[in-house]
């Protein structure tokens, strides 16, 4: 009888927490408040036919749920993991990156943004400025956009000369058959978007004074570029998809299933298992009879507003 009501006790928990991670996410997915209906009735009348939202949450637990073993298992075996997140303005690459972060230990899982090179790392060996982020043992590393902004964004705007970018699609495979051989995992993804969808989530971005951060004059340039980032794309794709550490499209057009698809992709190319952990019993607190606690002074406490 005891273990039915345990089993009762832990299905009533999970649920709880189920619900704690859906209001998370919600909060993620927060609606755009300041979006025109007109504009949000267009976005959803053309996107595809999206996954019920609880589906989609009981799904997503389920993969972070994953991530997590793979978090102790690359922590327990001291391996190396490098992510990287490259595409389209737009595509979905931090959505994806948030979801894969949200529930991991930071001092284990860390994101690597780097900002536009300044003026001494432009006159580094390109490489150099990337290396220092690379995974040590027991860690994964996500680039949000990597090495390849040469053979993308600073070849399409002109910031890197042809020799340059040349330069680069000759060293770039062996660089990472480098890495690769120093034990250290590379996985590459490209989230994919249509034109037609790109334009929609810019546009909804204007409107949405929470999210205009998110454009910048370069995200804008890529609209009128877009033809030309197609052949630069294509480009890389032909000259450094290699055994060693091959590209994986992401259809990026559906948010969801996108995120969905390529989390499971990514638990899928690591032999990852679980590790056993030691029993957490939680010790009794000492209670001193003598000890009495200070009364501190009211200005100390933050306001209760809500």
């Amino acid at each position: 009888m005891n273990d039915v009501n345990n089993d009762a006790d832990i299905k009533d928990w999970l649920e709880a927490e189920l619900e704690d991670a859906l209001d998370e996410d919600y909060e993620l997915e927060i609606s755009e408040p300041a979006l025109s209906m007109e504009l949000r009735k267009i976005y959803k009348r053309r996107r595809p036919s999206g996954i019920d939202r609880k589906t989609y949450f009981r799904a997503l637990l389920r993969l972070q749920a994953e991530l997590i073993k793979l978090q102790d298992w690359v922590q327990a075996k001291g391996e190396k993991v490098l992510v990287i997140f490259e595409g389209r303005d737009s595509a979905g690459k931090g959505g994806v990156i948030k979801r894969i972060t949200q529930r991991l230990n930071p001092r284990v899982v860390r994101v690597v943004a780097l900002p536009a090179p300044s003026d001494r790392e432009k006159t580094q060996w390109y490489f150099q400025r990337y290396v220092p982020h690379l995974p040590a043992g027991g860690e994964i590393v996500l680039f949000d956009r990597s090495w390849y902004n040469r053979s993308g964004v600073e070849r399409v705007m002109e910031f890197a000369s042809a020799a340059q970018v040349e330069q680069f699609f000759q060293d770039v495979p062996e660089f990472e058959r480098m890495l690769v051989r120093s034990g250290i995992r590379v996985i590459k993804y490209w989230f994919s978007i249509t034109d037609e969808e790109q334009q929609l989530r810019f546009l909804m971005r204007i409107h949405d004074p929470l999210k205009q951060w998110k454009l910048s004059p370069m995200d804008l340039q890529s609209r009128v570029r877009w033809e030309d980032y197609t052949k630069a794309k294509e480009e890389t794709f032909a000259r450094t998809n290699i055994p060693e550490a091959p590209w994986y499209i992401v259809e990026g057009n559906d948010k969801k299933r996108a995120r969905l698809n390529c989390i499971h992709h990514l638990l899928d190319q690591i032999p990852y298992h679980d590790i056993p952990q030691e029993t957490i019993a939680l010790p009794e607190r000492i209670f001193n009879p003598d000890y009495d606690r200070a009364t501190l002074p009211e200005e100390l406490y933050v306001p209760s507003r809500y």
